[in-house]
């Protein structure tokens, strides 16, 4: 069985978003599993029912606190229970920017709008009025500025002529119950989906300057140079030659540091078979907690070895400041 990935659910009051996320991971196939449900609220009657559900909870009132410290009495329950994410469901508070920087990419949020439409509050009522055919909802990551994160999937509901914000907001509920189980899924699983760590490689190589791809070996694989002198600086690995790795390979600086990289860090880095003979490193991608800041180095170091001076001249310059 695939691992799990363990979620914190953050409410403020019902929970109903977190009750269907709960459920959700009870399924056979579920990607997550709830290790916490915390709020701001002690009354909240979401505890209560995940209390009911064998659920771990933490309340602490926010009253007379401030932001920062609130945060954090709730960031050390979430760090407590083990969780991998933090996922916010109804929890009305907003967040201190260094607590959101430190879950950046591990926390989302379900906003009832389709972004970027109608950031903030009263998102039914500002549809309506501006007779808009459908309202919604949409899952995003969070970042410090409000409801601007990427958007990881959304729901459309169809507004009646005689729609208030009211019977609106009800009917979008049930669409957030369906979508926020789904999209949770679908992000926390991307660490070990071939087509999305592609994706993640392929637009961080080719924002490189004048790179581009070409199948080799049955493998995308990422070139510098021009059609007929190009070199390849990286290759994209989906477990090939009988290894579980979903990798990047790049280059390294000798056959030295790679044999170092692999005994020093294992659950990192791989001899690739074929490509080691020559000094190229596995970097693994099918692990959770990718630092992709890393891997745009690791490009951008493959890239520059290879690279014509002309590219690389005016970095060199920009190095030496």
């Amino acid at each position: 069985m695939a691992e799990k990935a363990r979620i914190a659910i953050l409410i403020s009051g019902a929970g109903t978003n977190m009750a269907a996320l709960l459920y959700a991971s009870r399924m056979g196939d579920a990607a997550h599993e709830v290790v916490l449900v915390g709020s701001n609220d002690p009354a909240a009657p979401g505890l209560r029912l995940a209390e009911l559900e064998g659920v771990p909870t933490f309340a602490h009132a926010h009253k007379g606190m401030t932001r920062e410290a609130h945060d954090a009495a709730m960031e050390a329950a979430v760090i407590a229970a083990g969780a991998d994410y933090i996922v916010l469901a109804g929890y009305m508070r907003i967040l201190s920017d260094a607590f959101v920087q430190r879950w950046q990419g591990r926390m989302m949020n379900i906003h009832p709008s389709l972004l970027p439409k109608y950031k903030g509050l009263d998102t039914f009522a500002r549809a309506i009025e501006a007779g808009d055919s459908h309202a919604g909802a949409s899952v995003h990551l969070v970042t410090p500025d409000l409801d601007s994160g990427e958007v990881l999937a959304q729901a459309r509901v169809a507004i009646a002529p005689d729609d208030t914000p009211s019977t609106l907001a009800e009917r979008v509920r049930f669409a957030e119950h369906q979508l926020y189980p789904r999209a949770l899924a679908e992000y926390v699983s991307r660490w070990r989906d071939p087509a999305a760590l592609l994706e993640r490689v392929r637009a961080l190589a080719l924002a490189l300057p004048e790179a581009d791809e070409r199948e080799s070996h049955g493998s995308p694989g990422f070139r510098v140079g021009g059609d007929k002198s190009g070199k390849f600086f990286a290759y994209f690995a989906d477990q090939h030659h009988g290894t579980p790795h979903i990798a990047l390979l790049a280059r390294t600086g000798s056959m030295d540091e790679l044999l170092n990289l692999v005994e020093s860090q294992p659950e990192v880095y791989f001899k690739p078979a074929y490509y080691g003979a020559s000094g190229w490193v596995g970097i693994i991608l099918n692990r959770p907690g990718v630092d992709w800041d890393e891997i745009a180095r690791w490009l951008q170091r493959s890239w520059r070895s290879v690279a014509p001076k002309r590219l690389t001249r005016l970095l060199d310059i920009a190095d030496a400041f």
